[in-house]
């Protein structure tokens, strides 16, 4: 099965560097398949046989940590799930000069509707929709310092999800529909 590894808080304003070769090789002496990274900020897109996306979190994590040195919140998403989410994404949500549009991949633990009921969002701002395993989020720039999601930072929900941006995702998604 074909899944995508999405670190959280890697290689960020030079804190907690994890090279991508090193990280690829990790995953192959893991077992993992046709491993490859996507850019630099924790992206990999892996095959394994029978794990479930469960049971790869915990190893991950723990691999991760040995090799590198220090913990790393980790999400799995099978390429399904994550070309769902992709799908979700209006055809107009770029992130561009123009907006900001992010998703924000949740926990298993916290995944649900009801996180929305978590955050502050100004519906005159904030354009925010629920998929299974994310968030979806649309912000015009010219807006986003009054946007209520700018307080989302520093909060337990903030803690158990990764964000990229949705071109990102769209990348990732196509990716992981090529053998």
């Amino acid at each position: 099965m074909k899944y995508v590894a999405l670190l959280r808080g890697v290689n960020v304003g030079g804190n907690r560097k994890v090279g991508m070769q090193r990280l690829k090789a990790l995953f192959e002496r893991m077992g993992m398949a046709a491993v490859q990274t996507y850019i630099n900020s924790g992206n990999v897109i892996f095959g394994s046989n029978g794990a479930e996306a469960g049971d790869l979190v915990a190893q991950l994590e723990s691999a991760i940590q040995r090799e590198f040195g220090f913990p790393v919140m980790v999400l799995v998403r099978s390429a399904e799930n994550l070309q769902a989410v992709a799908d979700a994404l209006p055809d107009s949500w770029v992130d561009g000069s123009e907006a900001k549009c992010d998703v924000m991949f949740l926990r298993d633990e916290i995944d649900g509707e009801d996180a929305l009921n978590q955050l502050t969002i100004k519906p005159d701002i904030d354009d925010v929709r629920y998929v299974p395993g994310a968030i979806l989020w649309r912000a015009d720039r010219a807006k986003l310092t009054r946007s209520g999601m700018m307080k989302l930072a520093g909060t337990e929900l903030y803690a158990n999800m990764t964000v990229r941006n949705c071109n990102t995702v769209r990348k990732l998604a196509a990716r992981t529909c090529t053998d």
